[in-house]
């Protein structure tokens, strides 16, 4: 089948224009909407957009875009980049492209949070309420207890963060070989990720890259969690230093009748690591099943990942 994509630039209030890939019918079934990370673009999508427009391409609707800042688009006010101001953004995109019906949110890492971010806003702030949800390598907050989040919390951050802002890049680019192999010397089972997550901030405008930080040192969701009505699946690797896994236990607690796919042996690029896994968690969240769905969710996945709690 040959793929429809129409690229689009969506402009934000503050005059940010918004790369897109909007892929299939526009008048579709369903819509999937996918939020990708930080330091990564929304090329990180391509095995989940394949499958998706493979599998049911004649009735969904894909769109992909680019956070501000990152990929194809244009570079903001370093005060905007906030995980409150990606969520504003995602709904101006809702309403720029006319979704409406029924939608899935996908969202990895920082991608996940914004997700998390709009779904807290009041309800007239929001254009389309999803019905499907999937939380992929992510959190409602606290980064800086666990992981290398903690670093955040470190004294002198703040200053470090603007002083990286005048570091030359190519200065930069040196600097990431050492701390890559420093890290991969802590974490052996996760060189391959850490080398593919060095590669992609090394691609990112710095401002960019370092005026994220302070946001996700700061943002905070939990207390709008049980709110939640999307159907959600959440996705945790054992083995990701950036989010630990125990950040997904607490949205799968937190959120009403969430199921949890926890895969022993994956770091935190998900949408790359484990695609197909990615992939039945999208296809489970916009199905009409309820309960039982999730369950065979869990059954169906476990075969791959070898282990799946709820």
């Amino acid at each position: 089948m040959k793929l429809v994509v129409r690229e689009a630039a969506v402009t934000t209030g503050d005059g940010v224009q918004l790369a897109v890939h909007d892929y299939g019918p526009v008048a579709a079934d369903h819509t999937v909407i996918l939020l990708h990370g930080l330091c990564v673009s929304d090329a990180v999508w391509s095995h989940q957009i394949d499958y998706l427009l493979r599998r049911d391409g004649n009735s969904s609707r894909v769109i992909s875009y680019d956070h501000r800042g990152h990929g194809r688009s244009s570079n903001a006010p370093a005060d905007t980049y906030r995980i409150d101001q990606l969520a504003s953004d995602l709904a101006e995109v809702l309403t720029a492209l006319k979704v409406g019906g029924p939608l899935t949110l996908v969202g990895h890492s920082m991608g996940g949070m914004a997700a998390l971010a709009y779904l807290a806003r009041p309800s007239a702030d929001r254009p389309v309420d999803p019905q499907g949800l999937v939380l992929a390598a992510t959190t409602a907050g606290k980064l800086t207890h666990r992981g290398l989040g903690r670093l955040l919390a470190t004294p002198g951050t703040g200053a470090l963060l603007r002083l990286v802002n005048h570091i030359p890049k190519h200065a930069l680019n040196l600097l990431a070989g050492p701390v890559c192999s420093t890290l991969s010397r802590a974490w052996p089972e996760q060189r391959t990720m850490l080398t593919a997550v060095a590669g992609a901030a090394a691609s990112t405008p710095i401002p960019t890259a370092a005026g994220f930080l302070p946001t996700l040192r700061s943002y905070d969701q939990h207390r709008t969690l049980g709110d939640i009505r999307a159907k959600t699946v959440v996705i945790s690797g054992a083995a990701d230093p950036l989010i630990p896994a125990s950040h997904s236990h607490e949205l799968a607690r937190a959120i009403p009748r969430a199921a949890h796919l926890h895969l022993p042996h994956a770091g935190h690029m998900l949408p790359r690591e484990v695609p197909q896994v990615i992939n039945k968690a999208i296809r489970r969240a916009m199905s009409a099943e309820g309960a039982d769905g999730l369950a065979a969710c869990r059954r169906d996945i476990a075969v791959r990942s070898r282990r799946c709690v709820s």
